[in-house]
């Protein structure tokens, strides 16, 4: 069978070498956690402790905000030090929750389910929201929202996105290798909820042993198949993922839903079997800590608001000739003037580089040499639509299908005049999506 794919595309050096060999490590927090109360799209969460409060660990500590909005778990046990403004991976200062770690680890006492076939699927759904799984691969969208579209029974098909093209990240490659059980129970725990659709495990080619142990496990599975990919970047983005595994299309105005799909990443689905079989709310996620600027390239099992500073610490730290630190993968993470800011739900890795490639081209005009539109994963003409960002020109902008620029950031990486498409269209579509919800 051929290799599933999209058109368009980039083949980025992978860098993946430095650390998928690296089994998950467990890693205790030594300082204060701090936990944002918004981690996820939509309202923020509402604190429930105030200071002074001593909490364990798998203990509320803020309540969902409204039905799309996601619960914010402490993942210690200690005393709550204060609700106050903190940094996090993209500069900002949000509110959050300071939890004094006492280092003793008590937990809350969880209600495992006795028999997951027996559970409805209103319970299911209930369990995923009260345990505040969301979106783990970066998107941060409340998975139980997701898990309820308006027709369920038109679903066709559950896409577990294994893909991971993003350069150097290996969290999720290590999750399907070391918890492979738990992923492929958490896709058969999904399609509990929606009687007519099949499971895809989507796995790009790069990973064949993952793939070989996700066939094994599914072998007598038929409402379940592994489906290899072509490596490629952006493999792993919603639209393409759903036009790679089942050649259905979607653009900016449609939902997954609306092509009969739900899309949910490796991370998530993972949690989805934990919060439903055992009463686990969201505490933890593996990040991968790698790139030429760090020592020990690792991958870490970090509790949710340990400071990212301490994983760098814990894989032997940065190197003297670092340039660039950057909060997720190089081509859609942000980067990053601090360590110190918390791991959160959607943290999937820290990345550290001696070079700033960027940086260090200065940017030329334009030579109309075509490649950001070969590469474009949504078929549109980049350097166009980055003049009339950079013009202000909204309405030529919109004409010419700006929104559905998926920010992949592929045209910059080939544009041989270094111009920064990515940033110039990002910032028009900004714009014109916040006038479009004023009208």
């Amino acid at each position: 069978m051929a290799l599933l794919t999209f058109k368009g595309g980039i083949h980025p050096a992978e860098g993946k070498e430095l650390a998928k060999d690296k089994p998950i490590k467990e890693l205790k927090p030594v300082g204060d956690l701090v936990f944002p109360v918004s981690q996820h799209i939509g309202a923020p969460a509402i604190p429930i402790v105030a200071k002074g409060d001593r909490v364990l660990k798998g203990q509320m500590i803020a309540e969902a905000g409204g039905f799309v909005s996601s619960p914010v778990y402490s993942s210690v046990s200690g005393t709550v030090s204060g609700i106050e403004k903190r940094l996090n991976s993209t500069g900002g200062r949000v509110d959050a929750i300071i939890i004094q770690n006492d280092n003793e680890y008590e937990e809350v006492t969880r209600e495992k389910a006795n028999n997951i076939d027996e559970l409805s699927k209103e319970e299911i759904l209930k369990s995923i929201s009260t345990a505040g799984i969301v979106g783990m691969g970066g998107a941060g969208f409340p998975t139980h929202v997701k898990l309820s579209p308006k027709e369920p029974d038109k679903i066709d098909y559950v896409i577990a996105n294994c893909a991971e093209c993003e350069p150097y990240i290996t969290a999720d490659y290590r999750r399907m290798l070391e918890y492979t059980n738990e992923l492929v129970e958490g896709l058969e725990i999904i399609l509990r909820l929606f009687d007519n659709a099949k499971g895809i495990l989507a796995v790009e080619n790069n990973k064949p042993d993952c793939i070989e142990k996700l066939e094994e496990l599914t072998k007598d599975n038929d409402r379940i198949e592994v489906v290899k990919l072509q490596t490629k970047y952006p493999q792993g983005g919603e639209r393409q993922l759903i036009y790679a595994t089942t050649k259905r299309a979607i653009n900016s105005s449609m939902l997954p839903a609306d092509a009969g799909c739900v899309v949910d990443n490796v991370e998530t689905i993972i949690n989805v079997y934990y919060a439903v079989k055992e009463g686990k709310p969201c505490t933890e996620r593996v990040v991968t800590v790698s790139g030429e600027g760090i020592n020990e390239p690792a991958n870490f099992m970090a509790l949710l608001g340990t400071s990212q500073a301490e994983l760098v610490e814990a894989a032997g730290g940065l190197k003297d000739d670092v340039k660039k630190l950057i909060s997720g993968g190089p081509m859609m993470g942000f980067s990053m003037f601090s360590l110190d800011v918390p791991i959160t739900k959607t943290s999937s890795a820290i990345i550290a580089f001696n070079e700033d490639e960027v940086a260090a081209h200065a940017e030329t005009p334009c030579i109309n040499c075509g490649r950001c539109v070969e590469v474009c994963p949504s078929r549109l003409v980049p350097s166009r639509l980055a003049d009339y960002g950079e013009r202000h020109d909204e309405e030529t902008f919109l004409k010419f299908d700006g929104l559905e620029c998926i920010e992949c950031g592929s045209c910059s990486f080939v544009c041989p005049a270094k111009r920064p498409l990515k940033q110039s269209i990002g910032s028009m579509r900004k714009t014109a999506l916040a006038n479009k919800k004023k009208k």
